[in-house]
């Protein structure tokens, strides 16, 4: 056995360039630091001896390249070769390279290329099974084995020992023999059931040739049956047309007088509709022109309510003219009256002047001084001034201050005079103002409920004409909807013709037989919709059958139908009809299959017996599918039908037709189809009535007219009473107002000037009494010469007139001054503008007054000549009615004698019916009797014909629309080759043909006893296989084929079972050989490891037949434990017993090394020295270990130490160093060292090797520098 003795990496993983790693020895430790790559020397070990990238921790086989992860490779190849020396001291090189470019690896054996499988296999010669993986243990394997399950187990030792290489052969033998004994299996069943038809067949045979013997006899009574009763049938048939032959002569001549009788009716039904057309025409004109009139009439009374109010409006406005007039009068009596004042007042003061110039004149001559007098008086008043000159000039201040407030005095005076006429001038606006709103709000209020009552009335009109309208439109929803049910209810109008006439001949049985119930269709009912095309398709025939009590009574409606020639009913007598008990069973299916008879509701309650006879034991199913399972599957045939109409039969036979049997469906509505018609005309008589209402939307729309005009007046009111109201009023107010706050802002201000003057007076009056006294003492000698007592005296009378005469001017130009302020303002007032306006207003008004009555007045005419014109139409029209009433009597004599005419030819066309009828009666029948006779086999002797010219029976539950007309086309033809055939009676015994009509009921039912009693006995033979012998034929080749074929069989499973059991035998061999050497060597290898006898280790397949198919259980003993599932162990025994497991599963086709990546994760220091001794103990003789370990007390028992080191950076670069402890024995000996397993022991290990191995250190340390 050789060793693996080193690695050459370049570039791989953190291997950056060229390095080589080793040589490595039988007990090899690789230690470093975390992330450094150590288990990426276990990736290149793995990868060198061909394991798959998805296990060596990247994507693509490329990223193994140094610096691919993080996109910068060092180069576009790597390589890992491993040297393996062997014992010869020969080394192979094991090269595998990584080629970027096509990411993919080559294989080199001794640095030659070669292919993989030839890599492989120089592998396996080494015993290094790659597939198998006999020489790897990942990190954390030894966790997941200590985890795995029976089956996970059972499938590592597959692997292991190759087994399930055959396990895809071994699933392919086993199915193959699984299958041959199950076609051997089928073969002999098949052989024992054509064994058993071969006894059936014999049985039948026999039975068929004593049935051919009896229905030879049977035929034959057959044949004699139908000869009499079509020859009877022949006999009364021409017996019929001889008759007919006669009342079809009466019928010519009746038929020939009605038609002269029909000629006259022709033609006054022509004159008839000629008046009628002209009665439509006048009609036509009539509502023309009484729907022109309603258009006219609403323009003409529009026009005329326009002109109303403009003769309204036109009156309000000579009104307000009027009052504007005499507004005018009244201010031009007034400027004229101030103009005149203003003239006299002026005059006054021009008089005034020239008075006052002639009493100065007079005056100046009585009191004029002396010039001595005068120059003393000047000289005396220069002495006064002189002296009193401060006292003047306070005394003109005074003055001058009392004559500013006399002045503002006037003013505030003259102004508040003003404000108060202003004043009055808006009070009496305000009056008018306040008149106006009073008549617009009158005009509003009549004209607001003039609307109030036209808009009542057009709302009620309104809702009439709109309730009519909706009316209408919901009534023609519902008569169209009625319509669609009508057309609908019936099929075709044919079709509804014959129902009619049934109709009348069941209402006729009902009167004339007490036991008639009605017909089925009338008297039951299908429980829900959904359920009435499966009923119609169950009911089929019978649907229209009639209902009676007793056979007798059946026979007399039939004899009733004879007489009036009615189309064939069929009757189901109650006391008569055979009744299938119901199949209590049917009722408990489950799922959505229910009993037909179940789903119908019936009354009488006593027709119960008629509905079980035609439905039977049917049951409905909503699917198709359903109801075929139903039918057929089980192990007793049903008669099942679905909801869409489809019908499985017993026999097998499936029918459908969806549209045919909807329509027939449909009938079961007839009975709504009277109240629907009733329903219709009280429609139709409604609309009648609501059209009269509709007609009066012309009223609506007059009103909606009148309406409107009056809302625009009413608008137009609104809004001059809303200007006059927000507007004219509230700025009238807002001026008076403003005047009043004027008036009281001024009347506190003439006080305060009036107080102010008052207290100047008494100023002045003290300040002239101080010049006063001055003056007296300088005048005092002066008065003494004149005569006077002072000087005011002299003074005093010259200054009183010039005082007296400034009053009286200021007056005259107090009263000027007022006259023309008032006369300024009566001008400046524009009364004549509104007058002007006014009159303007009422020239429009009469010229658009005058053109309204002209339209008016051509409207009036218009409607004048209308009505003239629908006079006249209505006089035509009345005319035409009175002239029509005449003809009408005429044409009702006409249709009496016709009525009259066609009721004797109807007599007669009874009669021939009736006998027609019965023509037909007989030929039908005879018809009938022939088919009959085809579709029961019954060969008839013909003289004429044969039978193939019959026609066939045909089912009419199963119409086909698509050949209808090929189908009638068919009948026609055989009908037509039926009338031609000639029956031969020569066969008929002359007793049976010389029968009378009297006996013929009797004979008849003679003849059909036998018949039944022979067909009783051949009923009660079970019917036998006809074709026995061929069939017995048949069965005895197919028992030959299938003996011979199941012999072929058996030897075909033999063949199976031996191949099986070959794989079957191989694989237990490749399993069994590594099981039994993995259970022998496991309990010693967990003792070794466990370091004491008392454990124990074992492995127990649970299938020992075939292990591979089952699990396998693995149990461990720890020490000083009893015994226990595994999970009852710690992590360290849990691991420990995996070691004992991986170690022996390795001892079975041992590989020359083993790697092991950190299996001591999970030991403690005990363990971890028991393990490495074991590990140390094997290498010396069993195989080379290599063990990645971070506990010093694993690798420090190793021979040799591989360090990982590396240097940080953007990607990781390892390097390599080796220490061989070989150089560097222990100081225990080796036999105290295998003895001592404590902790004592190991940490006295460790201390001497510590000490010893200083000098390793520092060169450690220079190797990392």
């Amino acid at each position: 056995m050789g060793i693996l003795s080193r690695l050459e990496v370049e570039n791989f993983k953190s291997y950056q360039g060229s390095m080589v790693i080793g040589p490595f020895a039988p007990f090899t430790a690789v230690i470093g630091p975390n992330g450094c790559g150590k288990s990426n020397l276990m990736d290149a070990i793995s990868f060198v001896l061909g394991e798959k990238t998805v296990s060596l921790r990247v994507k693509h086989v490329k990223d193994l390249i140094h610096g691919a992860p993080i996109g910068k490779p060092v180069a576009n190849r790597a390589h890992v070769t491993a040297v393996y020396k062997m014992d010869s001291g020969e080394e192979i090189f094991f090269t595998r390279t990584i080629v970027a470019s096509s990411n993919a690896t080559e294989y080199r054996l001794n640095k030659k290329q070669v292919t993989y499988q030839q890599y492989a296999a120089q592998l396996e010669s080494l015993n290094i099974l790659i597939k198998a993986k006999n020489f790897l243990v990942f990190q954390g394997a030894v966790e997941s084995i200590a985890m795995k399950t029976p089956k996970e187990r059972t499938a590592m030792f597959e692997q292991i020992s190759r087994s399930n290489e055959l396990a895809e052969e071994y699933e392919q033998k086993r199915l193959a023999m699984v299958k041959a004994e199950e076609d051997t299996s089928f073969a002999l069943q098949k052989k024992n059931t054509f064994r058993a038809e071969k006894r059936e067949a014999k049985q039948e045979k026999e039975e068929a040739e004593q049935f051919r013997k009896l229905q030879a006899d049977l035929e034959k009574s057959r044949v004699e049956l139908e000869l009499f009763k079509l020859f009877h049938n022949e006999r009364e048939l021409t017996t019929l047309k001889t008759d007919l032959s006669g009342l079809q002569a009466d019928t010519e001549q009746e038929e020939a007088h009605g038609r002269d009788i029909e000629q006259q009716l022709k033609s006054k039904k022509q004159e008839l509709a000629k008046r009628g057309r002209e009665f439509a025409t006048l009609e036509k004109q009539v509502k023309d022109l009484e729907a022109d009139l309603n258009k006219k009439r609403p323009l003409f009374i529009k026009a005329k309510e326009k002109t109303s109010h403009l003769v309204k409006r036109l009156d309000q406005t000579k009104k307000t003219l009027k009052k504007t007039e005499e507004a005018f009068r009244k201010h031009e009596e007034e400027v004229a009256n101030l103009e005149s004042d203003l003239k006299k007042v002026q005059h006054s003061a021009q008089q005034y002047e020239e008075q006052v110039a002639q009493e100065s004149q007079s005056q100046g001559q009585d009191m004029q001084l002396m010039e001595s007098q005068l120059a003393d008086y000047h000289r005396l008043k220069e002495d006064v001034r002189k002296q009193t000159a401060a006292i003047r000039q306070e005394l003109e201040s005074i003055l001058r201050e009392q004559r500013v407030d006399e002045s503002a005095m006037m003013r505030s005076e003259q102004k508040g005079k003003d404000l108060s006429n202003r004043r009055e001038q808006l009070g009496e606006l305000r009056g008018q103002l306040e008149e106006r709103v009073e008549k617009l709000d009158s005009y509003i209020s009549t004209n607001v409920e003039t609307v109030g009552k036209l808009q009542n009335e057009f709302a009620a009109l309104d809702v009439q004409v709109r309730e009519a309208t909706q009316r209408h439109q919901e009534l023609n929803a519902e008569l169209e909807k009625i319509q669609e049910e009508l057309r609908d209810a019936r099929v075709d109008k044919h079709e509804s013709a014959r129902h009619q006439r049934r109709n009348e001949l069941l209402d006729g049985m009902k009167r004339h037989f007490t036991g008639v119930y009605g017909r089925l269709i009338d008297l039951c009912q299908p429980s829900h919709k959904r359920y009435t095309v499966a009923v119609t398709k169950v009911l089929g025939k019978d649907m229209d059958a009639v209902i009676v009590d007793h056979e007798k009574t059946a026979k007399d409606c039939i004899q009733y139908l004879k007489e009036q020639h009615g189309e064939p009913i069929t009757f189901l007598p109650l006391d008569r009809i055979q009744v299938k008990p119901t199949n209590e069973r049917l009722r408990e299916i489950g799922g959505t299959a229910k009993l037909v008879l179940d789903v119908m509701t019936y009354d009488p309650p006593n027709i119960k017996r008629a509905l079980q006879y035609a439905c039977g034991n049917a049951v409905v199913c909503d699917t198709m599918e359903e109801a075929r399972r139903l039918a057929f599957a089980g192990h007793e045939r049903l008669k099942t039908v679905s909801l869409d109409g489809t019908l499985f039969n017993k026999s097998g036979t499936i029918s459908g037709g969806a549209t045919d049997m909807k329509a027939k469906a449909r009938r079961w509505d007839e009975k709504q189809v009277d109240g629907l018609k009733k329903r219709r005309d009280t429609l139709l008589d409604e609309l009648k009535e609501l059209a009269k209402q509709r007609r009066r939307e012309p009223e609506l729309q007059n009103l909606q007219s009148q309406i409107s005009g009056l809302e625009t007046r009413l608008k137009y009111s609104r809004r001059d009473r809303e200007t006059t109201v927000n507007n004219s009023l509230v700025e009238n107010a807002k001026e008076c107002e403003t005047i009043d706050r004027e008036t009281r802002t001024l009347q506190p201000e003439v006080a305060t000037i009036q107080g102010r003057i008052n207290e100047r007076k008494k100023k002045i009056k003290s300040t002239e009494d101080g010049m006063n006294k001055v003056e007296d003492r300088v005048f005092k000698h002066f008065c003494q010469q004149i005569g006077v007592a002072n000087i005011r005296q002299y003074e005093e009378k010259q200054l009183k007139q010039q005082q007296d005469r400034s009053e009286q001017r200021l007056e005259f130009a107090n009263r000027v001054s007022k006259l023309q302020n008032q006369l300024a303002y009566e001008r400046k007032r524009d009364v004549s503008g509104n007058m002007k306006r006014l009159e303007a207003s009422m020239k429009s008004d009469d010229k658009e007054i005058e053109r309204l009555r002209q339209e008016e007045a051509v409207q009036l005419k218009e409607i004048d000549t209308t009505t003239g014109r629908l006079d006249a139409r209505r006089g035509e029209l009345q005319t035409k009615r009175q002239s029509g009433g005449d003809q009408d009597a005429e044409l009702k004599e006409i249709k009496a004698l016709l009525t009259q005419s066609n009721k004797a030819l109807s007599d007669i066309g009874k009669q021939v019916f009736a006998m027609e009828g019965k023509i037909e009666q007989c030929q039908l029948e005879r018809q009938s009797l022939m088919r009959d006779c085809k579709m029961a086999d019954v060969t008839l002797p013909l003289q004429n014909g044969s039978m193939d010219d019959i026609a066939g029976p045909t089912d009419s539950s199963q119409p086909n629309p698509e050949s209808s007309s090929q189908m009638e086309t068919e009948d026609t033809d055989h009908s037509m080759r039926e009338v031609n055939i000639v029956v031969d009676y020569k066969t008929l015994p002359s007793r049976l043909q010389k029968v009378s009509t009297e006996e013929v009921t009797a004979t008849h039912t003679e003849l059909a006893t036998s018949l039944a009693e022979m067909q009783s006995k051949m009923q009660r033979m079970s019917a036998p296989n006809m074709r026995a012998v061929e069939r017995l034929g048949d069965v005895q080749g197919k028992l030959t084929e299938s003996t011979e074929e199941f012999e072929s069989m058996r030897k075909a499973a033999r063949r199976s079972r031996t191949d099986f059991e070959d794989v079957k035998r191989q694989r237990f061999d490749r399993f069994n050989d590594a099981f039994q050497h993995v259970a022998q060597h496991i309990d010693e290898i967990y003792k070794k490891l466990s370091n004491t006898n008392s454990a124990q280790a074992f492995l127990g397949p649970q299938n020992a037949e075939e292990p591979y198919l089952s699990g396998i259980d693995y149990n461990c003993i720890a020490p000083g434990k009893r015994f226990g599932p595994m999970d009852n162990l710690s992590g360290g025994e849990k691991t420990v017993a995996a070691l004992a497991l991986l170690f022996a599963i390795h001892s079975y086709q041992p590989a020359p090394f083993f790697v092991l990546d950190e299996i001591d994760a999970a030991l403690d220091n005990t363990n971890i020295g028991k393990v490495s001794r074991y590990i140390s103990s094997q290498t010396k003789e069993q195989f080379q270990c290599i063990v990645i370990s971070l506990k010093e007390d694993f690798f420090s028992t190793a021979d040799l130490l591989v360090g990982i080191t590396a240097q940080p950076g953007d990607c990781t670069v390892t390097q390599v160093l080796t220490v061989d402890l070989s150089k560097y024995p222990l100081r225990a000996s080796s036999a105290t060292a295998a003895a001592s397993s404590g902790p004592a022991a190991i940490a006295s290990r460790k201390r001497s090797r510590y000490e010893e191995e200083e000098d390793e250190e520092e060169m450690l340390g220079e190797v990392e520098e």
